[in-house]
């Protein structure tokens, strides 16, 4: 396997959290984002959106980190990343969700640089931005993580699911940008859980070869 991506994206992050837990060894190939080698020709023929993450295997390109996580899911189904339930599947997807479409987008590398370099926005209200809709999806992950019996030690149950894979790379990006988690006890329980175990430790950005 090789995996294409960048060590501070949060989506990267994810990839790696799940190979990690699946045991499945894999290469990483550095794109850095800063320096804008997403947009090389070079890249764009691996993966023609120009964004990371992206897995290789056995022939196949596999681009959107969701998609990822189901495909190792399919053929390394142990341990699972989803409950064997319906009711419980659709639950650790909605709380993936959650992070990966209604918070991660809106503070990712190239809606900063809009904001900046079209609308003009100064790093102040750059910020302001990201930690508003942090804050919104995170009382939203709070309210139903510290409500709904299903959560336990982690998201849901006692073992790391989907749901964990997308939670603790966000509160990671919620941490660089000054995002004040106190407000979110469950949230920073569950994080904190994901951090005791090894397979979260090793996909840090900072423990990643391309980290600066």
């Amino acid at each position: 396997m090789r995996l294409y991506g960048y060590f501070r994206s949060g989506t990267s992050h994810r990839v790696r959290i799940a190979l990690n837990l699946k045991g499945l060894t894999y290469e990483t190939v550095p794109v850095h984002l800063l320096k804008g080698e997403q947009r090389q020709e070079s890249y764009l023929a691996v993966n023609p959106q120009g964004l990371v993450p992206t897995l290789e295997h056995d022939g196949t390109r596999i681009g959107q980190s969701l998609a990822i996580i189901e495909y190792l899911e399919r053929i390394h189904p142990e341990p699972p990343l989803l409950p064997k339930d319906p009711a419980g599947q659709a639950r650790v997807r909605a709380l993936a969700l959650i992070c990966a479409c209604d918070m991660h987008p809106l503070g990712n590398l190239r809606v900063l640089q809009y904001l900046k370099n079209v609308l003009g926005l100064d790093q102040e209200a750059r910020d302001a931005w990201c930690r508003h809709w942090m804050a919104t999806g995170f009382e939203a992950l709070e309210a139903r993580l510290a409500g709904e019996p299903e959560t336990g030690r982690f998201c849901h149950g006692d073992a790391p699911t989907l749901a964990d894979v997308c939670l603790v790379p966000q509160v990671v990006g919620a941490q660089r940008w000054g995002t004040d988690l106190g407000p979110y006890p469950t949230v920073r329980r569950i994080f904190d859980a994901g951090m005791a175990l090894d397979a979260f430790v090793r996909a840090m950005p900072a423990s990643q070869p391309d980290a600066a």
